[in-house]
């Protein structure tokens, strides 16, 4: 008899991971290694060599991955002609994270500009139609009231 789920989870899997539908998974894979310094945790290929499902980690998070299937609904951004979905990471320096995902084959959407919220920010696309906001917190969070007060001097 199957178990009820207790809430654990499998190591390095979090309860909420985005999931990118990606034409050419595996290219997706290695540019991720190359531009984000992603760990492989798992790939699953189907006998035509498509990936039904991979697994990597990003700076301790889970990212899911799957190949294209349009008989399934499974659409990339390409397909779709682009993404209403930014993937948001934080990093230590923003410039040299964001300058090596546009070596790795990144456009730069917004080069990293220092923003009234408080962050070092830029906004890459990767070759797979993925946006991605980088970040470098400059100082402590800021309340709401902060917040509010920031933005009406921008």
């Amino acid at each position: 008899m199957t178990q009820p789920y207790d809430g654990t989870l499998p190591q390095g899997m979090h309860h909420l991971s985005p999931h990118l539908v990606c034409a050419g998974a595996a290219a997706a894979i290695d540019f991720y290694k190359a531009a984000f310094g992603a760990t492989e945790r798992v790939r699953l290929p189907d006998p035509q060599g498509k990936l039904m499902h991979a697994c990597i980690s990003i700076n301790g998070a889970s990212v899911m991955l799957v190949d294209e299937y349009a008989e399934h609904g499974m659409l990339s951004p390409k397909a779709l002609g682009g993404t209403p979905v930014t993937i948001h990471l934080i990093v230590a320096d923003v410039d040299t994270a964001a300058a090596q995902a546009v070596a790795a084959g990144a456009t730069q959407m917004m080069a990293p500009t220092d923003m009234f919220w408080g962050d070092r920010y830029g906004i890459v696309e990767d070759p797979f139609g993925h946006r991605w906001s980088i970040a470098t917190p400059l100082r402590a969070p800021m309340n709401a009231d902060e917040l509010k007060a920031a933005a009406t001097t921008m």
